[in-house]
């Protein structure tokens, strides 16, 4: 047959022209020897500097540096700014104070779940929606067109890293002073470091102690990158991608992979994140009253998948359970745990801790037990502290 005559296509020759953006740490990280990328949000990322499990200790142990400026943040502001972020998402704002952030759900008006940002409030009538790899802001700009609210929509100068890690605290303490210990969890404060504009925040997306530097002038990114580098040396700081072990065993769902638009947040057991009860007025608010109301017909639950070690999927793999079906949306071993762990969608009457089902692996065919999440540190206490 013809395709088996055929050579495997090289993944090396796909464009990379100015189409894909690159962050401003990017000439920054090539020394450090990138081994591959990708492109969220229009733009390369690197996913790792060395094998993913190395890197999964040394988060673990010592502090990592992650650049994440590819979450592009849509800014919205002007005199109905409030009432606009508000109608984006289903979490009351009006529990944010301004300094604060708030991990929140973009929903549309059918209830599904179009982004899965942290937003931070600015001021009154300011806010930055750090958005994971989806195109919000032309939803954002329809619906500020509908709704016929004063509000500027548009892609805020701001580049996130993550500095993660045990060791994190003294990274910052070392760049910013004691004082900025006090930081408490979600919240940031406005700095300057060697005359960089910047913010900073006590978030991030490793279940680890962690911080965010958004870089507020994009030509100083290599700069600002150096200092962090030389501050973390004498705590090991090394550069990593997403470490997407420790994500899984801290019960971190991933925007496209584990939920999508055809999601919605009690699917996902993220009933935290609707505030039916309030006053606020959101896109979504009749759509999720209705949901809420008459339930669910499918959940995303944990499992344990038993047998030898398996690599992380790159597909979906086939789930089921007493003649249902569903899919494993990320699984990958754990090496603390010492077991595989994932994520599974199936019917609601299949979800209940303790049900065994079975996964098709590319190893074959596995045995695998639904089990609470988070896997590790349920009460959030590592990053918290």
């Amino acid at each position: 047959m013809l395709a088996d005559m055929l050579d495997p296509f090289d993944m090396e020759t796909v464009q990379r022209g100015a189409r894909l953006r690159r962050s401003p740490f990017y000439e920054a990280t090539q020394r450090h020897g990138p081994k591959g990328f990708t492109v969220y949000n229009h733009t390369l990322f690197p996913i790792n500097f060395d094998d993913f499990e190395a890197e999964y200790w040394h988060l673990l142990n010592h502090v990592t540096l992650w650049d994440v400026a590819v979450e592009r943040n849509v800014e919205v502001t002007g005199p109905d700014g409030f009432r606009f972020a508000q109608l984006l998402t289903c979490r009351d704002l009006s529990a944010c104070a301004v300094g604060q952030g708030k991990y929140v759900l973009i929903t549309a008006p059918d209830g599904g779940i179009l982004n899965d940002p942290v937003m931070l409030r600015l001021d009154e009538n300011t806010f930055w929606f750090a958005l994971a790899d989806s195109d919000v802001l032309p939803y954002a700009k329809g619906l500020a067109a509908y709704a016929g609210m004063d509000v500027q929509l548009s892609e805020a100068e701001a580049y996130p890293l993550q500095i993660q890690g045990p060791r994190s605290k003294d990274v910052v303490q070392g760049l910013f002073g004691d004082d900025i210990l006090d930081l408490p969890y979600y919240h940031f404060l406005r700095l300057e470091l060697d005359g960089i504009s910047l913010i900073l925040t006590r978030t991030g997306w490793t279940s680890e102690v962690g911080y965010e530097i958004y870089l507020l002038d994009a030509s100083r990114g290599t700069d600002l990158w150096d200092r962090i580098m030389e501050a973390g040396a004498p705590y090991e700081i090394r550069p990593t991608g997403p470490v997407d072990i420790r994500r899984i065993e801290g019960g971190i769902f991933n925007w496209g992979a584990d939920m999508t638009y055809e999601n919605n947040p009690f699917e996902l057991g993220l009933d935290r994140l609707v505030d039916l009860d309030t006053e606020a007025d959101f896109i979504a608010r009749d759509a999720l009253t209705r949901i809420r109301d008459e339930g669910v017909k499918q959940k995303i639950v944990g499992v344990e998948i038993d047998g030898d070690r398996l690599e992380m999927n790159a597909t979906d793999w086939p789930v089921s359970a007493d003649g249902a079906s569903g899919r494993v949306t990320s699984a990958v071993y754990s090496p603390r745990l010492e077991k595989n762990i994932g994520y599974a969608w199936l019917p609601v009457e299949h979800t209940e801790l303790g049900t065994h089902v079975a996964v098709e692996t590319p190893a074959g065919m596995r045995e695998a037990t639904i089990a609470p999440l988070p896997f590790f540190d349920p009460e959030k206490q590592i990053p918290k502290s």
